[in-house]
């Protein structure tokens, strides 16, 4: 691809016609999610105005298979969604992030499932895929109960996914891989929402814990935790030959990517604008300044570069890749993290004062990338695990 070069920045790569049709429909909602988005931040939930046109773009439902009512977008393009929609508000990407993570599971679930979650409800799916509940086996499904924490954007959600560890006779059943999981889906009304969002950053996302107190679930109403380690079986309606796990760190990713160019953006105006006290010149003029925006610029790019190589090779490679491109995403996903955080501290550092008041975006920036980088995606754990790995051990999720 041909680069081009934006204005007071480095040459980026030419987009594709589908990332630019993408990107265009991102432009058409700004104003209401800038518009909406201080009051997110102070009611902790994004505001019904902002979904229904997230929902009208198609962006909430833009990385499930156009079987089930998506758009089926290429990960590269989703990704970019994402950055954008974080330049604007990073509680809003964070969500449609989740969504586009939980979506995944289309592709495991019945298709018939898939089509009434997906198809024929239009709120969004959300919910905790970390284990925390016990689903007891009876005839036909399971009976659920549990507390789960993180349900981002459950203030619009129509059902909710709750991981569990698979019980029998109240016992935990046992795996060669360890205890036994099952992600199971429950409509909105089987779920209790608990009012604990009171955090630091993402605010805007309401990523509040849920309980469910014995509710049956059907076996078609659920998916195997060992069946999400692997690409999903084909079948005409599946969207991505692509794993879970490789797929969703792209999502918490991609967000904290958008948080650090909104940094370097931001601090790029007040640069022109402030002088500091008892300095002659603008922030701008400073050779210490330039020198240190050249390189969390640098950082940025870097950070971008590998996020879009490596869903070049998820891509192509997603059926076959195994552990080697799991290591990859695996080692991507907590690089881009570390470089998206160092590049807002480092706006954020050089705006003195001025980045300190809530009015600032370089304030909302920092409080927002510290809370997205502390997701399980982005952790670095990932550098010691793929260290193993790459010493010839076995590719453990943590230990």
């Amino acid at each position: 691809m041909t680069a081009i070069s934006a204005p007071g920045g480095l040459p980026t790569p030419s987009l594709t016609a589908e990332t630019e049709e993408w990107l265009t429909r991102v432009e058409k909602i700004a104003p209401v999610i800038e518009e909406a988005r201080e009051q997110a931040d102070h009611d902790r939930v994004t505001s019904r105005a902002v979904f229904e046109a997230l929902r009208d773009a198609g962006i909430s439902r833009m990385w499930v298979s156009k079987e089930f009512g998506g758009e089926q977008a290429s990960i590269a393009t989703g990704s970019a969604v994402i950055q954008a929609l974080a330049a604007l508000d990073a509680s809003v990407a964070w969500q449609m992030g989740v969504q586009g993570a939980i979506g995944r599971l289309s592709d495991y679930l019945p298709e018939a499932t898939s089509a009434q979650l997906f198809r024929d409800h239009d709120g969004l799916v959300v919910g905790g895929v970390n284990p925390s509940g016990h689903a007891e086996q009876v005839t036909g499904g399971y009976q659920l109960s549990g507390e789960w924490a993180f349900a981002s954007g459950s203030a619009h959600a129509d059902w909710l996914v709750c991981a569990a560890f698979v019980t029998e006779h109240g016992e935990v059943r046992r795996t060669p891989q360890g205890p036994e999981t099952r992600m199971l889906f429950v409509p909105r009304a089987d779920v209790e929402i608990r009012d604990t969002w009171y955090t630091v950053g993402l605010r805007g996302t309401g990523s509040n814990h849920f309980t469910v107190n014995d509710v049956y679930v059907r076996n078609e109403f659920t998916v195997s935790g060992t069946e999400m380690l692997r690409p999903p079986a084909a079948r005409n309606s599946r969207a991505y030959p692509i794993g879970y796990y490789d797929f969703g760190p792209f999502t918490s990713a991609s967000t904290a990517l958008g948080i650090a160019q909104d940094a370097v953006d931001s601090f790029k105006s007040l640069a022109a604008k402030k002088t500091p006290t008892g300095a002659t010149g603008t922030l701008a003029k400073s050779h210490v300044v330039q020198e240190k925006l050249a390189r969390a610029e640098i950082e940025l790019h870097t950070a971008r570069l590998l996020l879009n190589d490596t869903a070049r090779q998820v891509t192509e490679l997603g059926e076959t890749g195994g552990d080697s491109l799991t290591s990859l995403v695996r080692l991507t996903a907590a690089a881009v993290a570390e470089k998206a955080a160092a590049t807002v501290d480092t706006a954020y550092n050089l705006a003195g004062a001025s980045s300190v008041y809530a009015t600032s975006r370089l304030e909302r920036c920092f409080r927002d990338v510290h809370s997205a980088v502390k997701h399980i995606t982005l952790s670095t754990t990932h550098f010691e695990m793929v260290g193993q790995y790459l010493l010839g051990g076995d590719l453990q999720m943590r230990r």
